[in-house]
């Protein structure tokens, strides 16, 4: 059986993004030679050669205020398309490129390597209603909003037009996206390495007074990449004083930073982890802010958790989510469309209403002395993970889509074994 041997262009303003097993994978095959395109190079991925383009010139906001960020996506699009040529000039011309579209970056793909494949990531299409926007009530939805959501679509939507592929985590997700495109686009979640990310019997965590927290004890988990109300963190705070009501001796682990990955910051407040703090009164020596953790220090938080609170505006589903489920926790999360996608309510994990912080604190309380009846909650969890996210099992969906899209026959140089 022969072999391939390929250029492939990873294209993400932050890298490794979504990226961080593929592009290894197919820098592994052998032939392969993988250039990963990126503004800035903050990790490095084994086998994968970065490239760098220079931070655009900032716009000076003249114009129509929907068209800033549009604006924005243009001259990143602009400043990759000029690496793609330097990077022709110098030896290297992608039979394939994989780009996320988020910025901009692949706005011009198509028009400075039109006979190239292109794959993009379709991680989720905005939309004026019925995803996260006039979602919560606490958040201002003005005409202005609706109406600079829409526009905010034109760099995905323009991207998504020439491409010849597209890969969108879950179906969810994919559902986001016209109709007009679902024909272009897979589902394929990003994967979760399942020997890693696994039950940990003897796991501890460690607090900051010294005290360890093991399998067992009453402890409550709370996960975001960063404090905010996309994440459900107002009424996790919310329901913090009734869980403590109920059960004073329940540790709670707030995992997560102070900045804002979506939405904006509260108006009174540096952050919302400062603002809820003013807002909600509660016992602090059993309620601990970590900040993010390294990687594996987060795993043995949700490896002691008796139960995992995971929320979420219908919004992008958190890999931190399917995670805990991988780890065997106890996941009692928001009746969300994107959630309702990888858990059934009382066969895998718990739902609960987005907004009702104290029928939240009845169901975590409520769960906390019944652990081991609720033990094929948490098996079915990590078999869910195990059967349809695994990391294995999502790069080889990935490779099949390259080798269909990157018409392998016909474009690839093919070698002799």
């Amino acid at each position: 059986m022969g072999r391939w041997r390929m250029n492939i262009l990873f294209i993400h303003q932050n890298m490794p993004g979504q990226f961080k097993h593929l592009a290894p994978m197919l820098a592994a095959q052998p032939g392969n030679r993988v250039v990963f395109l990126t503004q800035t190079v903050r990790r490095s991925l084994p086998g994968v050669e970065p490239a760098t383009y220079p931070a655009p010139r900032a716009s000076n906001g003249a114009g129509h205020h929907y068209l800033r960020r549009f604006e924005d996506a243009v001259r990143h699009g602009q400043q990759a398309a000029r690496a793609i040529q330097q990077l022709a000039r110098s030896g290297f011309r992608p039979d394939l490129v994989i780009a996320h579209p988020g910025w901009g970056e692949a706005l011009f793909v198509k028009d400075v390597l039109p006979a190239t494949p292109l794959i993009l990531f379709a991680e989720l299409c905005y939309r004026s209603h019925g995803l996260d926007i006039g979602f919560d009530p606490e958040e201002e939805c003005t005409i202005d909003t609706i109406c600079r959501t829409r526009i905010r679509n034109a760099p995905l939507l323009t991207s998504l037009e020439s491409c010849d592929a597209a890969v969108s985590p879950t179906k969810w997700q994919k559902a986001s996206h016209p109709e007009a495109f679902h024909d272009k686009i897979d589902v394929i979640f990003d994967g979760i390495d399942v020997d890693h990310v696994r039950p940990r019997p003897a796991a501890g965590f460690t607090l900051p007074d010294g005290r360890v927290l093991r399998r067992g004890d009453p402890v409550i988990t709370y996960v975001a990449r960063n404090l905010e109300p996309y994440r459900g963190f107002r009424t996790f705070m919310r329901a913090i004083p009734h869980i403590q009501r109920l059960r004073p001796d329940a540790e709670i682990l707030i995992i997560g930073g102070d900045d804002v990955s979506y939405g904006s910051k509260p108006a009174t407040h540096p952050n919302w982890r400062e603002a809820m703090c003013a807002e909600v009164p509660f016992d602090p020596a059993r309620v601990h802010f970590t900040g993010r953790l390294g990687y594996d220090a987060y795993l043995d938080a949700l490896a002691v958790s008796a139960a995992h609170v995971y929320l979420t505006y219908p919004f992008v589903l958190s890999w931190s989510c399917v995670e805990a489920m991988a780890m065997g926790a106890l996941v009692i999360a928001s009746d969300t469309g994107p959630v309702r996608e990888v858990i059934t309510d009382g066969v895998n994990g718990i739902l609960v209403d987005f907004f009702d912080a104290r029928a939240l604190a009845h169901t975590v309380t409520r769960v906390l002395p019944v652990q081991a009846a609720l033990q094929p909650l948490r098996d079915a969890a990590r078999a869910t993970v195990v059967e349809h996210y695994a990391l294995g099992d999502s790069l080889a969906k990935w490779q099949r889509v390259v080798e269909r899209v990157a018409g392998l026959d016909r474009r690839a140089t093919h070698i002799a074994a």
